[in-house]
């Protein structure tokens, strides 16, 4: 009997056991959709960060208080001890670094909102404090109007930059130049208009009000966001190691870090936070493959029981085939093509199915969609040999059966 007729035959005790069938690929599909699902997603996660990460810029270095990803249990109360990342401590920072005078200032919190006359934005605008280099070092662009100066900044001036969603909602037929808004019922001249970035992973980059530092530390301020983002950016990619040193020398000093103590601040580079990111895309990973894997045990444990049933209703077929000269092997292969089919044909629509879902919510969340054709080849493999191992004592026991016997068999 060629592979063909076997494929049929599977499709046939299919289609006699509708139930049964039924409920094992359906089985075979939730396992394989599962690590489908959270392999693309994790997948499209990667190659999203990798973007931003290279928009970052490779020169780049974060400094703040807390660390950007945090995968321990009770680790983040080791870092909330940590004292604040002040305004004289970045200012001093910013005076005694050597090796670039790329040094900004952010702060920042979310949930604002403004209000120019009678029109005011959803209360979802993240509010954000800097200085003079953040715009150049976080590339953003202006359509109109000017960055914030360091005058703006020493003498706590009431001017900011809105981004495109502000100014969709506020002056949507207007130039907001010039305009005064409302923060709280904090009035802002509107100084400049930034150029739209569009979202990312379904947050908008546009929906921003940005004002000088000093003026957020005074009026929006609090225990969660009163420590400072510092961002330094070395002049060329090679200056980065000698940047990064002289930053953490610096920093520790101003900090009062003593000899042998560790940092008491996080100093975040690409490389640091792929790594970072890599340690929780595996995490995540795990969990779909020990959720898709409880779900394919199970199938192949029902996988194995229609194969059983197939055999019995099939004993007098076998010994007919073994009368005429069929050989044990041949059986055996047999009725393994059949569980191989079975498991392929749930694999496969748990591929699609899982494709289709990671594609809608990679769409929805605007992530890069990155379809994992390792894991999928991966998922085919692994039905595979689903078929080969819960179809073996099914095909052992229908290769066995004595001819004689089967031929009796009512």
């Amino acid at each position: 009997m060629n592979i063909l007729e076997s494929i049929k035959l599977a499709l046939f005790a299919l289609r006699e056991n509708k139930l049964k069938a039924g409920l094992t690929l359906l089985s075979i599909s939730i396992g394989i959709f599962t690590i489908i699902s959270i392999g693309t997603l994790v997948s499209s996660l990667d190659a999203t960060i990798s973007g931003e990460t290279q928009n970052m810029g490779s020169n780049k270095i974060i400094i703040q208080k807390m660390p950007a990803i945090q995968l321990g249990g009770m680790t983040w109360k080791k870092y909330q001890k940590r004292p604040a990342i002040t305004y004289r401590q970045a200012k001093e920072f910013q005076e005694e670094l050597t090796s670039t005078h790329l040094v900004a200032f952010h702060l920042a919190t979310s949930g604002k909102k403004l209000k120019y006359e009678n029109t005011e934005t959803d209360p979802d605008v993240q509010l954000s404090g800097i200085n003079e280099y953040f715009m150049q070092i976080e590339r953003f662009d202006l359509t109109s109007g000017r960055n914030i100066v360091p005058t703006d900044i020493d003498y706590n001036k009431k001017v900011c930059i809105i981004g495109n969603d502000v100014k969709v909602d506020l002056f949507p037929t207007e130039d907001p130049i010039g305009k005064t808004i409302k923060i709280e019922n904090i009035k802002y001249e509107i100084i400049g208009l930034t150029k739209s970035r569009g979202s990312i992973m379904g947050n908008s980059l546009d929906n921003h009000v940005l004002v000088p530092v000093t003026d957020f530390i005074k009026f929006f301020a609090n225990n969660w966001n009163s420590s400072l983002q510092i961002l330094v950016e070395a002049k060329h990619d090679e200056d980065l190691p000698y940047v990064t040193d002289e930053s953490i020398g610096v920093l520790r000093s101003i900090r009062d870090c003593q000899p042998g103590i560790d940092n008491n601040f996080e100093l975040i580079t690409n490389e640091a936070l792929a790594e970072q990111m890599s340690g929780l895309t595996s995490y995540i990973s795990i969990f779909g493959l020990i959720i898709g894997g409880i779900a394919l045990l199970a199938a192949g444990i029902g996988i194995m029981n229609i194969m059983l049933v197939s055999v019995k209703e099939r004993t007098k077929e076998i010994g007919i085939r073994k009368a005429v000269g069929a050989k044990r092997s041949s059986i055996l292969l047999q009725f393994i093509i059949e569980a191989i089919t079975l498991c392929e044909i749930g694999g496969i629509a748990g591929v699609i199915m899982g494709s289709i879902l990671a594609a809608i919510i990679s769409n929805a969340s605007s992530m890069a969609f990155a379809l994992p054709t390792s894991w999928i080849l991966l998922s085919i493999l692994f039905c595979t040999l689903m078929g080969v191992f819960f179809g073996a004592y099914p095909a052992w026991k229908a290769a066995k059966l004595d001819p004689i016997d089967a031929l009796h068999y009512e």
